[in-house]
């Protein structure tokens, strides 16, 4: 009885836990963290959203179960959403479906679609779920080099040669998480191409849809011609509108995907609290000035990072998209790994980010920097980080152990 259960098995120890462990021992003593590790949105979700929240919850109906799939309206307004923004049609009632943010939405079509020992072409490096969604689902991941969007496609066809059996499902995320990297529509094109040569399903990430920095937003692969024909995209309302905690996304594309995970749901909840639901078609059909200015918070924020880290002696390249830098660790400290130097910048310069390596084997050499602190808290931070890297420059023993 003192066997690890299977499941738990095959997932390995979570590689961000000991920079956690060390940042929460260094509150406990008082310390000032400015944290960039954990994407988590800290701006206040726009009123009009929380106020019909509020407004549906004063409802007695609002507090009975809800839709697995998702209300009608809030279906509708997804619908309207992906007609607005990528001229792209699709069926509310087919081709849409809500779920408790796109994180759950993709755990729960990984377990729907995948059997034991099925092969699934995951980036990497990648956001976690990517590959242990399908892990937990008992399928075989082949990681495939994403260091850049060109990298990623010109190894897509020796994963499939070397994959016994040919996989089943691809994965792709842009704009990247980690990287923050982005595609145009002819890129997505040469993906729809080879997927359907293979006969793959795609599972497209696009949480970062609209949290983009030059004047061309990022395209949605369901924008390619055919494209609805094998693939499914998951959006999420928490970056977008500063929701990260009402856990609210969806998916949208292939029927058949749809299905599979509408089914699957159908047995593991009831959808999200009503009134959240409302509130989230109130900000896909509301004003959308206030997306406009979220994202041109975070461009603030993005400049004065690049900026600020570059006079501090860190050269972070400036992110074309998403709330990340996805930043080189420093030479000096490249040979002890990214995770190393990330506790280590954790217990000197007071500043927490997340070890590349936590994102895959192809992060290592990288740390990923979240816009999730006000200016004023980034530039204090490039003046801890100057203070640190001048001392190791000039006086360069050893690193020191974290305790």
């Amino acid at each position: 009885m003192q066997e690890e259960f299977h499941r738990i098995k095959r997932l390995p120890p979570y590689i961000f836990e000991e920079v956690n462990r060390l940042k929460a021992h260094a509150r406990a003593a008082g310390e000032d963290i400015i944290d960039f590790g954990m994407g988590n949105p800290d701006m206040p979700t726009p009123k009009h959203i929380v106020d019909k929240l509020c407004e549906t919850a004063r409802d007695p109906k609002s507090n009975r179960y809800s839709a697995s799939r998702g209300i009608k309206g809030l279906r509708r307004a997804m619908a309207a959403y992906y007609k607005r923004r990528f001229d792209v049609t699709l069926d509310p009632d087919s081709e849409v479906i809500a779920a408790l943010g796109s994180k759950e939405g993709f755990a729960n079509l990984a377990a729907a679609i995948t059997a034991p020992g099925d092969v699934v072409l995951v980036p990497n490096p990648a956001y976690p779920i990517h590959a242990f969604g399908f892990i937990l689902a008992g399928a075989a991941i082949r990681h495939v080099p994403a260091t850049d969007p060109e990298t990623f496609l010109s190894r897509l066809g020796n994963a499939v040669r070397h994959s016994v059996p040919s996989p089943v499902a691809l994965v792709v995320n842009y704009p990247s998480n980690p990287t923050a990297q982005v595609v145009d529509l002819d890129y997505y094109k040469e993906i729809v191409a080879f997927a359907k040569k293979h006969e793959i399903w795609i599972l497209s990430d696009l949480a970062y849809a609209d949290i983009y920095f030059g004047d061309t937003p990022p395209p949605s692969i369901l924008q390619v011609d055919g494209a609805k024909d094998i693939a499914i995209e998951f959006q999420s309302l928490s970056k977008t509108y500063a929701m990260p905690g009402w856990r609210m996304g969806f998916a949208a594309g292939n029927k058949r995907l749809i299905g599979a995970l509408a089914r699957i749901k159908s047995y593991l909840d009831y959808g999200a609290f009503t009134p959240i639901q409302v509130a989230a078609a109130a900000a896909l059909n509301g004003p959308q000035d206030c997306v406009d200015e979220i994202r041109a918070i975070y461009k603030a924020r993005r400049d004065v990072l690049v900026d600020s880290m570059g006079r501090a002696g860190w050269n972070v390249p400036s992110p074309p998209a998403s709330m990340f830098a996805w930043a080189p660790v420093p030479e000096q400290y490249r040979e002890h790994g990214s995770m190393e130097f990330a506790k280590q910048l954790l217990i000197h310069a007071k500043v927490a980010v997340s070890p590349g390596i936590g994102f895959g084997e192809y992060g290592e050499g990288y740390v990923r920097i979240a816009l999730v602190e006000n200016e004023h808290r980034i530039r204090q931070a490039a003046r801890n980080v100057k203070k640190f890297l001048s001392l190791r420059v000039n006086e360069p023993p050893a690193l020191e152990p974290a305790k």
